[in-house]
């Protein structure tokens, strides 16, 4: 038996057990794992069977996965936008007509049962990229922050920890006033956009940090002022890059230059930084984002389900951009998808296989996408991180057959999210053997959500 030491003298709170446990490099059969504090305060391995007292989890535990780009209230679109045909902007009027039926107590119920299906999926930290603040109209609420508070509750609830990436929405495209459905986004100004931010406020499970939602929507002279408002605070900061070709045109015919090479000229772009997309990307851009350590976020369901394109995702990390994922408009909410889809769409523009391995896969999912929200020390099973971890079943009709020390390939590559047994966050068991352990029933939680918007 080998012991890893332990990092407190915290009482453990926990012990469990895990048949198979990736630990970073391979699977390892027999692992237990002490919990104190909400961390990881030891591991031990070859342990064959449970120590009494421990609780067991069958299948291979992995750490906690990490949804690095997430819009809760697009939940609500699920299928309904995938009658007919179209392209972005269309999709985008259908988001508006969602956004704006949304009060802070109809958000809070969808936002609490997205988080639940999130936590259902393995997923234990959310990114919200927040940009639905005020009242139809802009009117402010009365508390300035009702709708981001909202959904910090919600994830509480749901038991995931989340950072809310307060985002800066001023304007419709470059040099354009909002829209009427954008009201509710625009504090006006970046400066009247950090005041309220700055009401807001972290605790254990949940970091606030801060968005612009993309170069059109936030003008240039004021890019800055959101960047320094993150730095401030060593916040991570997020960011629609690059999205769409059309964007890409219109930054050129005002600006001169790519929404990159703008981000970079007004101080954006950084090792807290993460770009959304990064899909239609110069070779310059691809130097400029990988030389200043800016993160990049795939979310591959999304980017195919509104034909976007398949972003550089390899030459991006070549170049040093670490890769982490989301589902984004929650087309469908499983990270494994995501993470298969980032390996099988470079496979589709290159015609050759292989380009991460699971390892890779999974630490874009966890480690990768963590640091991306601010937590650095998460998304490994390792003495002194969160304790946050997921199980997923290899028994299953999907992760049956290939042996135990290619688990990780199986997880990879043919499980889905509703392999997850259990989820475990801080040390807490919020998903047990397929169960939601705080929500009763997630699929109903969601239906009576969603309904109470199309009434």
């Amino acid at each position: 038996m080998q012991l890893t030491q332990r990092t407190t003298g915290a009482p453990v709170t926990a012990t469990y057990w895990m048949d198979h446990a990736w630990l970073g490099t391979h699977v390892e059969p027999g692992v237990t794992l002490d919990v104190a504090d909400g961390r990881v305060a030891g591991i031990r391995t070859g342990v064959e069977t449970p120590p009494p007292g421990a609780t067991a989890l069958r299948g291979l535990t992995v750490p906690g996965l990490a949804n690095t780009h997430s819009h809760a209230f697009h939940r609500a679109l699920r299928a309904t936008v995938q009658v007919g045909s179209g392209t972005f902007w269309t999709w985008r009027e259908l988001m508006y007509r969602t956004a704006s039926r949304l009060t802070p107590d109809t958000y809070f119920d969808l936002a609490r049962a997205t988080y639940a299906e999130m936590a259902l999926a393995g997923i234990t930290a959310v990114g919200e990229f927040h940009y639905l603040h005020h009242a139809p109209g802009g009117t402010p609420y009365a508390n300035p922050n009702a709708m981001g508070e909202a959904l910090i509750a919600a994830a509480a609830e749901a038991g995931i920890r989340i950072t809310l990436l307060d985002t800066a929405y001023l304007a419709a495209g470059f040099g354009e006033k909002p829209t009427r459905h954008q009201l509710r986004f625009s504090d006006t100004t970046a400066e009247a956009w950090a005041e309220r931010a700055s009401l807001l406020k972290g605790d254990d499970h949940t970091l606030i940090g801060a968005a612009v939602h993309s170069v059109r929507a936030v003008p240039a002279g004021q890019l800055a002022t959101v960047a320094r408002w993150a730095e401030e605070r060593n916040a991570p900061l997020h960011v629609h890059l690059s999205e769409q070709t059309a964007e890409n045109d219109a930054c050129q015919a005002a600006h001169g230059r790519t929404p990159t090479r703008l981000l970079a000229d007004h101080g954006v772009l950084g090792p807290r930084t993460t770009g959304i997309h990064n899909t239609h990307l110069t070779e310059a851009d691809i130097e400029l984002l990988g030389s200043s350590a800016t993160g990049t976020c795939m979310c591959p369901t999304t980017e195919r389900d509104l034909a976007d394109g398949i972003g550089p995702a390899a030459a991006l990390q070549k170049e040093g951009s670490p890769l982490s994922l989301g589902s984004d408009s929650h087309a469908v909410i499983d990270l494994f998808e995501e993470a298969r889809a980032m390996e099988l769409n470079e496979r589709l523009r290159t015609h050759i296989r292989g380009h991460w391995t699971a390892a890779a896969l999974l630490r874009a999912a966890s480690a990768d996408g963590h640091a991306a929200l601010g937590r650095p020390d998460a998304g490994v099973l390792e003495p002194g991180a969160p304790a946050d971890l997921t199980t997923v079943a290899l028994d299953s009709v999907r992760t049956a057959g290939p042996v135990p020390r290619l688990a990780a390939e199986t997880a990879v590559f043919a499980a889905s999210a509703a392999d997850v047994r259990h989820t475990v966050v801080a040390g807490r068991h919020i998903v047990r053997d397929g169960r939601h352990t705080r929500i009763e029933d997630v699929p109903r939680a969601l239906a009576e959500a969603v309904a109470a918007l199309h009434h």
